[in-house]
């Protein structure tokens, strides 16, 4: 396994454009309520006060995904992570508008927060268009890397899914080759189509939908926990 130090630093922007007086308000009042506890171990217990299923979110940009997952899924928890502000306060807007129980929040590093479940606990984890860092030097900043991994596949129950979207063709094939290299996940692609198509379970996201205006293909990715 990859020595733990090597996936600690967090890199992009943490604040976009200022917040709204309303934004702002539901950063102080409502934020504080859904945020991961800043130490500890965690479970669902601790976040959720009872015993139910986890899925957790690296990077959930404005929580358009996170909270078609939640509502769709009411009875299991949902542990979303994301550094930039802005995202953080669009996760908020949809928790407030759609009356979310079963959504946490950490602003800032999810290796951080992951690495405080216990192992085999989580049922899903998203990563959804992380950051490409296209250029070859910072390939070690990319999220798809062992180190990352090796925590990802700790804390998935064996049978457990872990989704990869990404619309980067480079980080694509990173990804891929990175993926091959394992023999701690099986691929569930069985034709073309399968990470082609959006599976109808996987909410879209603006994100999404912007990169298909700009041509742009969008590959959808599913690996088993063995």
């Amino acid at each position: 396994m990859n020595d733990p130090t090597t996936i600690r630093r967090l890199y992009g922007r943490r604040q976009g454009h200022k917040l709204r007086e309303g934004q702002a308000r539901l950063v102080e009042e409502l934020l504080p309520r859904i945020s991961v506890p800043e130490d500890g171990p965690l479970d669902a217990a601790r976040l959720f006060g009872s015993d139910r299923p986890l899925q957790f979110e690296i990077g959930f940009g404005a929580g358009e995904h996170l909270a078609g997952q939640a509502k769709a899924n009411p009875d299991t928890g949902f542990i979303g992570c994301e550094p930039f502000l802005n995202g953080v306060v669009g996760a908020l807007l949809h928790v407030r508008d759609e009356n979310l129980e079963n959504v946490r929040v950490h602003m800032g590093d999810a290796l951080e927060v992951l690495e405080r479940l216990p192992d085999a606990s989580l049922d899903r984890l998203y990563l959804l268009h992380p950051d490409p860092w296209p250029k070859a030097r910072h390939a070690k900043r990319r999220m798809m890397n062992h180190g990352p991994l090796d925590l990802v596949a700790r804390k998935l129950k064996p049978g457990g899914e872990f989704r990869l979207g990404t619309d980067d063709p480079t980080y694509c094939r990173w990804s891929m080759m990175v993926m091959d290299q394992r023999r701690d996940f099986e691929w569930r692609a069985e034709t073309p189509r399968d990470f082609l198509d959006r599976p109808a379970d996987w909410p879209e996201t603006r994100y999404e939908r912007k990169a298909r205006r700009k041509g742009h293909e969008v590959w959808y990715f599913r690996y088993t926990r063995l």
